[in-house]
């Protein structure tokens, strides 16, 4: 059973993330998948540099405030900068599926209904929280500034488009409490998978 994870950039989808992890469950997060497909595959690679420019490596490493700064102010180039890698995560995510032992998986990815990945998805998690904790738990994690952060979430859905797909939707406020919420959504999948439903 493949679990999509997903929600707004400052959400806290990573730490839901842990705590499925904490129970057992094999995380795969797409994000970092992403960076490193970036810079491993030579296929992705020279097609990055040919939509953004020699800039987007530094020493074969990617230089991701020039890729932010590229991306996050245009729709087209983000647009096409997930045709590029998008593809190449999926395959990877699906190989890495299905060497896993658990009794689902969950896939963690920041874009999941806006590139129909929720497709391949049995069962979806959206991640909410209040905007003004999300710009500054951002702008704390990646020493930015609170313009930077509005222009990437202004990039996204908004949570109320993305309720329209999730089959669960998790207010990320009180840490206990979105633990305790894991736990249920938990027994509730492992229900499901031993109901077949």
């Amino acid at each position: 059973m493949i679990v999509g994870l997903t929600g707004g950039i400052g959400s806290g989808k990573t730490t839901i993330a842990g705590f499925f992890k904490e129970l057992g469950i094999a995380v795969y997060i797409a994000d970092n998948a992403a960076k490193n497909i970036m810079v491993q595959s030579p296929e992705v690679k020279e097609e990055v540099i040919k939509l953004l420019g020699e800039e987007a490596y530094v020493n074969d490493v990617l230089n991701r405030p020039y890729i932010a700064n590229r991306v996050f102010s245009k729709k087209a180039t983000l647009k096409a900068l997930n045709a590029i890698v998008h593809p190449a995560v999926q395959k990877d995510f699906e190989a890495w599926a299905t060497t896993q032992k658990s009794p689902y998986v969950i896939k963690e990815a920041a874009v999941l209904y806006e590139n129909g990945g929720y497709k391949k998805c049995d069962y979806t998690i959206l991640v909410t929280a209040p905007l003004d904790r999300r710009i500054t738990r951002v702008m704390q994690r990646d020493n930015t500034t609170q313009e930077s952060v509005e222009r990437r979430i202004a990039a996204q859905w908004s949570d109320f488009r993305k309720m329209a797909f999730a089959d669960a939707v998790m207010d990320n406020i009180r840490l206990e409490d979105t633990k305790d919420h894991v736990q249920k959504l938990h027994i509730h999948l492992l229900r499901r998978i031993q109901q077949k439903w």
